[in-house]
């Protein structure tokens, strides 16, 4: 295949040549059809120059039509139509025995199309000329009502004017388009040429892709299927009335409409949803080869499977080493003996079957025991793969170990299954001091350390759903934290230990991965023999005591519940750490994820804040952005209850303030201390200076937070938790 031209110099030769075109083939238009331009000009000009010069075709058609008109009174006679005029000529020539052939005929239409001939010695211009009206001088005015009354027109004007003026043609004239068409194409040659200047090509390395590269960056084998079938190119599935009643028992069993998913093909097609230039970037050719490692606990047979069929169809086969399906104890029938007959027709799956239930951190682990290839990339059972998913991932493993990397994560919605492409500009990984995930807009210096839209996008902390490693560096950096169970936490755990220790976690724009993102998890988790904890707080516990160094106290502050209690030993966590030479969390805040705010070390006050005549607390409700300011009976455990009233007078839950604008009282991102978000805290009253209003519980069943004029009421008094308990 030739090298494939950047986009931006492909669209800049296709102006010039068209452009060029354009010109070319008006200029031939206008010379070998236009002659009566040329006709005309000699014309004009037949006085002062020999007959003999003139063309010989058009000698005796001249001589004629110039008898014609002295015939006719050495005048143009405007009614004379141009049929009558070409047929007395045309005449004329076959009594004098020329040849009247089709030729002929055509050149004599040229001819009088463009007739028009004066008297010599008429004066061409003066009052009225081409058709211009005249102005009465005043001296004449009064001549004018006479020249009205018998012409019922202005006779002084008409006397005014030639009897052989002159007339504008305002017919649509050839030499009109041939000008419109040079100074058009000109314009956009221009365009073309600023355009060419003032932008900046793709760097070579990003410019040019081989043959094999390209088959790489395209390979897809779905097969092609009617358009119009349920959920073609990513299309969204609606249900028919008998259909929606089976609804509630998907939602239920799976948390997504298992029945849109099930009427959806199992290796349905894709858009392509890639940047333009992810499709002639250039890769290496010796990419190592991948283990695709998926696990699951009673997923739905079509999510699996479409998870598996669109790893297979787009994926090039000399990179997939296997895919590896480790079932977490599932105990429904279609996922035994029926998905074993099927996958084993696939050649290149197998599964793993665990005898009791580990959780996805031990299911993961297993099959990366089990794994060949030289990469890992865990994927979850309810994906679809886009086209060219994987050659990113491999590439950038390729060309440092120690890169860990993520595809843009694509959304799959949980009720029809459209296929939603995040747009340009991405969002990052980040995390919360209650040790949660999210996702934030990326800053503007990584914006700027990035060379163009195609490079990765260095992400603090990952989902840790979706992701490539390599193998070896997987198990030196010492894969996942084994005394974290089941779920929750392993992702932040993994993301700041590969940073502190010496890696980077890149998402990149080019691999795309769609997700179905569930509301909740359709399943519980098995307790632990024992344990007072639930497995997700014991596991963050373990990471913020591991890895937060001082930082930690933030986290304990928020979940001030988890202060006392205690986890299992983590001293083998500690000797890793140590062996690998990791850095410590506050280089991980100062250089992975400045932006982020750690709370206020001097605050007023902190705590849950409590109405102590209903024993009701302010609580966010477990909503995040942009949510009204719940109430909620008061439980001691911080979380949703947890709030900070800083020196700077915001009243926040975490990286949030609470806001009220004359309005509402919401909780949204903190602004910079603008005055709808700024509060004192007086004599157990919350005040708010600007609109000089305090909070207030309302009625005693009310479930979320009023404010009113300031009266001293109880439904006004506020306590927060004494803060030396959060130190």
């Amino acid at each position: 295949m030739a090298r494939l031209i950047s986009r931006r110099k492909l669209v800049y030769y296709t102006i010039v040549v068209t452009s060029f075109c354009w010109v070319l083939g008006t200029v031939s238009f206008f010379l070998f059809q236009s002659l009566e331009v040329s006709i005309d000009v000699k014309r004009r000009t037949s006085d002062s120059h020999p007959s003999s010069q003139r063309p010989k075709w058009n000698v005796q058609h001249d001589r004629l039509a110039k008898e014609t008109d002295q015939r006719a009174g050495e005048q143009y006679i405007p009614n004379e139509t141009k049929k009558a005029r070409i047929n007395l000529i045309y005449q004329q020539i076959s009594n004098k025995g020329i040849s009247a052939s089709k030729g002929s005929q055509k050149k004599l239409e040229q001819i009088t199309a463009n007739y028009e001939r004066y008297p010599s010695g008429v004066k061409l211009k003066g009052p009225g000329a081409r058709g211009e009206g005249v102005t009465v001088p005043e001296s004449r005015k009064d001549d004018e009502d006479e020249g009205f009354e018998q012409h019922s027109f202005n006779r002084v004007a008409s006397d005014m004017i030639s009897v052989h003026r002159t007339l504008q043609d305002h017919r649509n004239s050839r030499r009109i388009v041939f000008y419109f068409v040079v100074i058009t194409s000109s314009v956009w040659i221009y365009l073309a040429t600023y355009f060419i200047l003032t932008n900046e090509f793709e760097p070579e390395e990003n410019r040019v892709a081989d043959e094999a590269t390209y088959n790489l960056l395209m390979y897809d084998k779905t097969p092609d299927r009617n358009p119009n079938k349920p959920g073609e190119w990513g299309a969204g599935v609606s249900l028919n009335f008998l259909e929606k009643k089976r609804e509630e028992q998907g939602f239920h069993d799976h948390a997504f409409n298992r029945v849109v998913s099930d009427k959806i093909s199992l290796e349905r097609n894709l858009l392509d949803v890639r940047n333009s230039k992810c499709k002639i970037k250039k890769y290496p050719q010796d990419l190592p080869t991948s283990s695709v490692i998926i696990c699951f606990h009673n997923e739905a047979w079509s999510t699996l499977l479409r998870t598996v069929h669109s790893v297979i169809n787009r994926t090039p086969p000399q990179l997939l080493k296997e895919i590896i399906l480790v079932d977490d104890a599932s105990d429904r029938d279609e996922l035994k003996t029926k998905l074993e007959d099927y996958v084993a027709k696939l050649k290149v799956v197998k599964i793993v079957r665990l005898p009791r239930r580990e959780g996805l951190i031990r299911a993961r682990l297993t099959g990366a025991e089990r794994a060949k290839g030289q990469v890992l990339t865990f994927l979850d059972a309810h994906c679809e793969c886009s086209k060219g998913w994987l050659v990113p991932l491999l590439a950038k493993i390729a060309e440092n170990r120690s890169n860990v990397v993520m595809p843009v994560i694509d959304e799959i919605s949980d009720q029809n299954f459209y296929y939603h492409a995040v747009p340009e500009p991405f969002h990052r990984g980040i995390f919360r001091w209650r040790l949660e995930f999210g996702w934030k807009p990326v800053p503007q210096y990584e914006m700027e350390r990035r060379k163009d839209e195609t490079e990765g996008i260095r992400t603090p902390v990952m989902a840790g759903g979706l992701f490539s490693i390599d193998k070896s560096y997987f198990d030196e950096i010492g894969t996942y934290d084994t005394g974290m169970d089941i779920w929750g936490g392993e992702n932040l755990e993994i993301s700041f230990r590969v940073w502190m220790c010496g890696g980077t976690i890149e998402m990149l724009p080019c691999s795309r991965v769609g997700h179905v993102f569930r509301p909740r998890f359709p399943y519980s988790f098995p307790a632990r023999p024992g344990g007072d904890l639930d497995v997700v707080s014991r596991n963050l516990m373990r990471v913020a005591d591991v890895w937060m160094d001082e930082y930690s106290k933030h986290f304990y502050n928020i979940r001030f519940d988890l202060k006392r209690k205690k986890h299992d030993d983590i001293s083998e966590r500690l000797a890793l750490r140590k062996k690998l030479q990791c850095k410590s969390f506050k280089w991980y805040l100062e250089n992975i994820i400045p932006e982020l705010e750690v709370p206020d070390a001097n605050f007023v006050a902190a705590g849950q804040v409590r109405n102590p005549s209903s024993d009701k607390c302010l609580d966010t409700l477990g909503k995040k952005d942009d949510a009204p300011l719940g109430l909620y009976e008061c439980h001691g455990q911080g979380g949703n209850q947890y709030f900070v009233l800083t020196s700077k007078g915001e009243l926040k839950s975490e990286d949030n303030c609470l806001d009220y604008n004359g309005y509402d009282l919401y909780l949204k991102e903190c602004d910079g201390l603008k005055q709808n978000q700024k509060w004192e805290y007086k004599k157990t009253v919350l005040y708010h200076p600007r609109h000089d209003v305090c909070i207030d519980r309302g009625s005693s069943n009310a479930e979320y937070a009023k404010v009113r004029a300031c009266d001293g009421r109880l439904a006004q008094v506020w306590e927060f938790s004494k803060t030396e308990e959060m130190d």
